[in-house]
């Protein structure tokens, strides 16, 4: 094949996927692909260290906003002389997250920076015009634990809803969830049942990474006007959890210092005003009256993966100790679930019930995003069935979530993954193997990620890419493609799938001057330019 030809062709499909959200579906654990932070991505790579050159930079951050070498994206930005940092903001916990939950956060001027640190938990939970009056663009860069009641995806949310009402970007440096991608559970919150413990109509464990989230807030229906940029990982796929990073835990808050805290803080959390609670920093659950031995029981024969319950009982208190014996298997919002239901078996605890008023509605059901599982609770009904009488909204989120994803799988059956640079891509229409053996991907992103434009002519269903001086078009449904003015045979034809036009990654990457290599272990096409 004319290697003007390839080279045109990669052009084109490389800067496609770059125009779409610059997204990862590669593994750490595939040979040659680096893992980073969003954070480490923003200042290595032009494409994002632009948006905050020569900028005024407001930073949404706490303890846990370092890269994975322990430096802080506060330490990064104020000793870059080309940014100018002019405010912190800090969410529940504080900036250096030592404040206990729930309490009051003050504001004050850095010591040292001389800059104000502003509390997104104290007099206002968002940010107000007057914190953002000298601010062009506002980072984002906190640990997220996964479970849809951590206060800091709402700081986000509120965060975007201000900055999209004032006109000012905002960047979100991409952080994994700890959990995994996979683990998607519980009822989906109700429109009722908004507050800042339940910021949006997501489940419990909504297995989305923070920039993954801001995407979903984002959504039209939402009614957000944000101008969103996620800084996505290098590295990241949906199927890696905490330990497949290499990253130290940092704790998140005082009652969250490991990662074991992370896993357990959904299965033993969920009590609220029901009297059972939890200790040891999540890792224990239990209540006044319950037997622990018979409590053990029942959990470890409900079959939970993943976990191991043991009998501990604390004076007049009944428990289990949760031992994660796996943690990829563990599905810490579906055991605490389990626990509550097994609980009000062994000890009948009140129910905390909400009233017809916003104001009347109890933490209880905030966190549980619906007043529906107290009402199954006091019905004892079994998990199994309140499993089932979830599964259709928890199986239609599934579905929704699915265009505001950013990381795929290396590897997955019936999917291709695609570096570019050792950057892992994703798309939101997937790329695939097409009848005659050639992966086929979205033109629009890989081109304009190369340097190239793309036209499309809908009469003629063709889309011509441009680099420079010169210019490369394919037809939907023709094997043949100009180049120059000169004509190519092809041995498979570009088409229009989910509302996208799809062309063969290795010719237009090739024509368009790249290498193209495909590992066929990971099913991951390498393309090097």
């Amino acid at each position: 094949m004319n290697r003007k030809f390839s080279t045109y062709l990669i052009i084109a499909l490389v800067f496609c996927f770059l125009v779409l959200p610059f997204q990862s579906t590669a593994s750490a654990n595939v040979p040659g692909v680096q893992f980073k932070l969003g954070n480490e991505v923003l200042f290595d790579s032009p494409q994002y260290y632009s948006l905050i050159k020569g900028k005024r930079v407001g930073l949404v951050t706490n303890q846990t906003g370092v890269n994975s070498k322990g430096v802080s994206t506060v330490d990064r930005l104020a000793n870059d002389p080309n940014v100018k940092l002019v405010a912190l903001f800090g969410p529940e916990h504080g900036i250096d997250g030592k404040a206990p939950a729930g309490s009051y956060v003050k504001s004050y001027n850095h010591p040292t920076l001389n800059i104000p640190v502003y509390s997104l938990y104290g007099v206002t939970r968002k940010p107000t015009p007057d914190m953002l009056h000298n601010v062009d663009v506002l980072l984002f860069d906190i640990q997220d634990v996964g479970a849809r009641w951590y206060t800091y995806i709402s700081t986000l949310n509120y965060v975007m809803e201000v900055a999209g009402e004032l006109g000012i970007p905002v960047i979100v440096l991409d952080r994994p969830n700890p959990l995994g991608g996979e683990i998607v559970e519980g009822p989906v919150l109700e429109e009722r049942f908004k507050t800042f413990v339940g910021v949006d109509n997501i489940p419990m464990a909504h297995g989305m990474t923070i920039g993954e989230l801001a995407r979903f807030f984002n959504r039209p229906a939402n009614g957000f006007n944000t101008d969103l940029t996620v800084v996505p990982m290098e590295g990241y796929t949906r199927d890696m959890i905490w330990h497949d990073t290499g990253l130290t835990w940092i704790a998140t808050s005082p009652n969250i210092p490991t990662i074991e805290s992370v896993f357990c803080y959904m299965a033993t959390g969920l009590g609220e005003g029901t009297g059972v609670g939890q200790r040891d920093k999540f890792t224990w659950i239990g209540a006044v009256g319950i037997d622990s031995q018979r409590f053990a029981d029942l959990l470890n024969g409900s079959g939970l993966e993943g976990v191991h319950y043991t009998p501990d009982t604390r004076g007049s208190y009944g428990g289990v100790k949760l031992s994660i014996t796996d943690y990829r298997k563990f599905n810490p919002a579906k055991s605490g679930l389990y626990a509550l239901a097994y609980a009000k078996q062994l000890n009948d605890f009140k129910v905390p019930k909400s009233g017809s008023t916003t104001a009347s509605i109890v933490m209880f059901d905030k966190i549980m995003g619906t007043d529906r599982i107290g009402n199954w609770l006091e019905q004892k009904l079994s998990p199994q069935e309140m499993e089932r009488r979830y599964a259709a909204e928890l199986n239609q989120f599934k579905k929704d979530r699915q265009k505001y994803l950013i990381y795929g799988y290396a590897g997955e059956s019936g999917t291709v993954g695609v570096i570019v640079n050792n950057v892992p891509l994703f798309f939101d229409s997937e790329p695939y193997i097409d009848e005659n053996s050639r992966t086929i991907v979205p033109v629009r992103a890989i081109a304009e990620a190369l340097g190239a434009e793309v036209d499309w002519d809908q009469r003629a269903r063709e889309v011509t890419i441009k680099n420079g001086t010169s210019k490369v078009t394919m037809t939907i449904g023709s094997n043949v493609a100009w180049i120059d003015g000169q004509k190519y045979v092809m041995d498979t034809v570009p088409v229009i799938k989910n509302d996208r036009t799809m062309v063969p990654v290795r010719y237009v990457s090739e024509l368009l001057g790249a290498t193209v290599d495909f590992d066929d272990d990971y099913r991951i096409v390498v393309i090097t330019k």
